[in-house]
């Protein structure tokens, strides 16, 4: 049995036409009818769909003959933005063999290089695949003698193909069966690697698995081997793509279980399988991820907090990057703050929290991660600007600093080169790569580059420029918390990090937002921004004027002298005691606005 399986998954760039290919695959194994087919087949989510891109890895089971043999073969589609690697790592790790996709329109970018590196460090089977053919601009001669150079195979071994027509996906499947090695299994006892999960608020918590070893049967009793939480199949099979039952999944397949847990934070992505009483080793190496992106998030409404907790606990579950705990704010109540693989896992976050909670949130500025020692030699972790210690109480800072790979054509390395120093990185190396371009090697703050360095680069570059980053470990931070004071008090929810370099800079921004957007009250409205113990940028709102002599007529002029002297009076005792609200609805347009 094990010999006529084979286990691959789809790699590729962000938009080089992985859900386009696995359409074309299940079209020739016949897994979808004509009726049933509708684009990107395999993107679940309606998000998906809307943007193009795939957010969640998706396995799949499927039939090929070869030779008059029938083969099985589990495919697992995954997402090509750099923010969802880690999504990538995990289908590797469940996997033999990956199609590595190039678009022969637009030759080999940074996120190629990134996977074919994962790829290369689990030991995988890899076959080049070209596609995108049938474009009239496709490069094919060029971009196959970059993909020979890249990974050092023949012309011979890259498979052509067009995800849009269909040519060479007939022999892509004869060359899987061909090239990627059946699984192997060493053990006769139950372990099966937990590579993703599913959830319904009726059948619970599904596990997407690869079986290492023995046989899993509906009705076994199993035990999430991390997390000591035993329970029973309720149900098990594989997806084809929908959801099909059999009565047991032996080594080697690819499918789900249906445990039946209801409960969030129980179960987590890299967890084994095993039999209950049983004292199989579980299986080593699964990093879990580590998020990069701190926000939090409030309800608009007080009175939608437990739904938004309910629908985290529920994307928790279908999305176990997802790090959130509870926090409580003055000024907009009680909320969560929330850890983020990156900015475009932030958006599509709290974009599935109004559709599917149908939540309305107020998001805090995005930040990230810092290590700041105290003059008494005490170490912490900050995530929260809030939770930053006074300045004259901080020794030092760390932040996180990312490794950059940046790809763009020759002419425009200058203007790149630029963009990191802006950005407050350095330039490691520059260097030809491949079809006129250049590799630029840089590193920069995790800060900057959450700062839309993404949208600046394919700007200045006129979408020609890719990247792909890894983490490269803390370094020193001229960083500070920048605080807002409204009528001289501070309103945490303006709370920042920013760089001391561009601190002048960021707070006349956020000052003449506040300003042009809070209203005027009965009492004059002082903004200041303070860093270190400094005010470096101020404005002033005027008190609002009310004519307290209006409803007089005729009499002496004292009478309107003693009401001008009374409302004096209680401006001044206002103007010491009086305090600023700023409403949601104000709130976000000033964070709005900041941000353009």
């Amino acid at each position: 049995m094990l010999e006529h399986l084979r286990n691959f998954s789809i790699i590729a760039h962000v938009d080089h036409g992985k859900s386009t290919l696995a359409d074309r695959i299940l079209e020739k194994t016949g897994a979808i009818s004509e009726r049933e087919m509708r684009d990107q087949v395999l993107d679940s989510m309606e998000l998906e769909r809307e943007r193009g891109i795939t957010i969640k890895m998706q396995p799949v089971c499927i039939t090929h003959t070869y030779q008059n043999i029938q083969y099985t073969l589990n495919l697992i589609d995954t997402p090509g933005h750099i923010d969802f690697s880690y999504e990538v790592s995990r289908s590797l790790r469940a996997v033999e063999g990956v199609l590595l996709l190039v678009d022969a329109t637009q030759g080999i970018q940074a996120q190629t290089l990134s996977v074919l590196s994962l790829a290369k460090q689990v030991g995988l089977t890899i076959i080049p695949v070209l596609t995108k053919i049938d474009m009239h601009h496709a490069r094919q001669e060029v971009v196959t003698q970059s993909l020979i150079k890249l990974i050092g195979c023949t012309t011979e071994d890259i498979c052509i193909t067009s995800g849009k027509t269909g040519e060479g996906v007939h022999k892509l499947l004869d060359t899987i069966v061909k090239k990627i090695p059946p699984p192997q299994s060493t053990l006769s006892e139950k372990r099966a690697l937990v590579f993703d999960f599913g959830y319904t608020t009726h059948v619970g918590v599904t596990a997407f698995v690869r079986v290492m070893d023995g046989v899993c049967k509906k009705g076994d009793a199993l035990v999430l081997a991390g997390a000591k939480r035993d329970f029973v199949i309720k149900d098990i099979g594989v997806l084809t793509p929908s959801p099909v039952s059999r009565n047991e999944l032996s080594a080697g397949m690819i499918g789900y279980i249906v445990t039946g847990i209801k409960e969030a934070g129980i179960p987590y992505v890299g967890d084994t399988l095993i039999a209950k009483g049983s004292h199989t080793e579980p299986i080593d190496g699964y990093a879990a991820a580590i998020p990069m992106v701190w926000a939090s998030l409030y309800p608009q409404d007080a009175s939608q907090y437990t739904t938004l907790a309910q629908t985290l606990n529920e994307l928790k579950l279908s999305d176990s990057s997802l790090v959130f705990e509870q926090e409580q704010s003055s000024v907009l109540g009680k909320g969560y703050r929330c850890g983020f693989l990156g900015m475009l896992h932030l958006e599509i976050i709290t974009e599935r929290i109004k559709r599917e909670g149908h939540v309305n949130l107020i998001i805090t500025s995005p930040s990230t991660e810092y290590m700041v020692t105290t003059k008494n030699g005490t170490t912490i972790t900050v995530t929260n600007p809030n939770e930053f210690p006074e300045y004259g109480l901080i020794a030092s800072i760390q932040e996180q600093w990312v490794r950059l790979e940046v790809i763009v054509p020759h002419d425009y390395i200058s203007i790149v080169s630029q963009l990191v120093i802006e950005f407050e990185g350095l330039i490691v190396s520059v260097d030809e790569f491949q079809d006129e371009r250049s590799i630029l090697i840089g590193e920069m703050p995790l800060r900057e580059f959450m700062r839309k360095f993404f949208d600046r680069l394919k700007s200045v570059t006129s979408g020609y420029g890719s990247v792909s980053y890894e983490r490269i470990g803390y370094r020193h931070g001229d960083v500070a918390r920048m605080d807002i004071l409204l009528a001289e008090e501070v309103f945490p929810a303006f709370s920042t990090v920013v760089s001391k370099r561009k601190a002048q800079q960021d707070a006349r921004v956020l000052v003449e937002a506040i300003y042009e957007l809070l209203p005027h009250a009965l009492f004059k409205i002082k903004i200041q921004a303070r860093v270190d113990g400094k005010i470096i940028a101020s404005r002033e709102i005027s008190a609002m004027r009310k004519d307290v002599t209006g409803h007089l007529y005729g009499g002496d002029i004292t009478r309107k002298m003693k009401l001008r002297e009374k409302q004096k009076e209680g401006k001044k005792r206002m103007n010491q005691s009086g305090k600023v609200r700023v409403d949601h609805d104000v709130f976000l347009k000033i964070m709005k606005k900041r941000d353009e």
